[in-house]
C-alpha cells in the first residue's frame, strides 16, 4: 500500500492506493472514520487485478482540517471532492464504493463521473426529501453521535460499538482512533446538509440510474433498517436483490471481510472486466 495526498482546488486530499494497474476502485468510508478502515481491501486479492483508492474525507483521516475546507463539507461538498479526486487521479474506468455516510457520497457524485461503471453501498439507505430517517434507521441512541460535533468518550465507544453486529468484539483500536482524531465540525456539517438543497435525491438517483447499483446489507445492522429497501425502485439493481451477509452488522468489510470482497470481487468482475 502508498499513502499519498494530491491538492483539490487548494485543499489537501489524503489517500491510500493498492495495486498500480488495471481498472479503479473507489473507496469511500463512513462518518468520523478514515481510509484505515478498509485496510481488508486495501491488502486483498483484488489489488492485484484492480487499483483500489482509498480516499480521507475533510475533516476525517489524514486529510486537510476543515476550518480551510468549508466548501466541501456535508454530502453535496463530499460529492463533488470524489468527483475531482477521481479526475485528479485519473481514475477512468472507476467502480464507486460506499460506507455509511460514503455510500450517501457516492450516490451524490455518481451521475457526475462519466467513466463510472457501478456502484456498491452498504450501511446506506438512499434517502429522498423529505427523508424519512424513522424508516431508513433503527432506533439507537447511537445515531445521535453521528451529527453531534462533541462527544464524550462514552458516547464514542457507543458509536463504535455500533458498527458491528451485537457481540462482536472490536479487536482494532482504528475506528475509536478515527472517532478520537475526526473534526467534530465535519459531523455537524453533515447533519446540516440533510436538508432540501443539500444532497440530491438518493431516492429519485438509484430510481433513475444508469450503471449497476450493489446493496449490500449487514443481517446483524443495528443503525440501519434493512426493511426499507423493500420500498426503493432500483432497476440497476445487481442480481436483482439486496445482499445480506447474515453475520455482519453495519461494517461488513470489516467484521466479514471474506464474504464481503467475495461479493465485491464478483460486482467487479460482472462491471470492470
Amino acid at each position: 500500500m502508498q499513502y499519498n495526498h494530491i491538492f483539490i482546488e487548494g485543499q489537501r486530499v489524503a489517500y491510500t492506493v493498492s495495486g498500480d494497474h488495471g481498472p479503479a476502485v473507489l473507496l469511500i468510508h463512513g462518518n468520523s472514520s478514515s481510509s484505515r478502515t478498509f485496510q481488508p481491501q486495501l491488502e486483498s486479492e483484488l489489488s492485484r487485478a484492480y487499483r483500489i483508492v482509498a480516499v480521507d474525507l475533510p475533516g476525517f483521516g489524514d486529510s486537510q482540517p476543515i476550518a480551510d475546507a468549508a466548501s466541501w463539507l456535508g454530502i453535496q461538498g463530499y460529492g463533488r471532492l470524489v468527483t475531482k479526486v477521481v479526475d485528479a487521479l485519473k481514475l477512468r474506468d472507476v467502480v464507486l464504493v460506499g460506507w455509511s455516510l460514503g455510500g450517501h457520497v457516492a450516490l451524490e457524485a455518481v451521475e457526475d463521473i462519466p467513466g463510472c461503471k457501478g456502484v456498491l453501498i452498504y450501511g446506506t439507505p438512499p434517502l429522498a426529501f423529505p427523508p424519512d430517517m424513522a424508516a431508513a434507521f433503527l432506533p439507537n441512541p447511537a445515531m445521535g453521535a453521528a451529527f453531534n460535533p462533541q462527544l464524550s468518550e462514552t458516547e464514542m465507544q457507543g458509536f463504535v460499538q455500533a458498527f458491528f453486529a451485537p457481540g462482536y468484539v472490536v479487536n482494532d483500536d482504528r475506528f475509536m482512533a478515527d472517532i478520537r482524531r475526526a473534526d467534530g465540525r465535519a459531523r455537524a456539517a453533515i447533519a446540516a446538509s440533510i436538508r432540501p438543497g443539500g444532497y440530491k435525491d438518493e431516492v429519485d438517483v438509484v430510481k433513475n440510474l444508469r450503471v449497476p447499483l450493489a446493496v449490500v446489507h449487514g443481517g446483524q445492522e443495528q443503525l440501519i433498517n434493512g426493511a426499507y429497501f423493500d420500498g426503493l425502485t432500483m432497476p440497476t439493481l445487481w442480481r436483482g436483490a439486496v445482499q445480506v451477509i447474515a453475520a455482519a452488522g453495519h461494517a461488513p468489510h470489516w467484521e466479514t471481510p471474506s464474504a464481503f470482497n467475495a461479493l465485491l470481487g464478483d460486482f467487479l468482475a460482472e462491471h470492470l472486466g
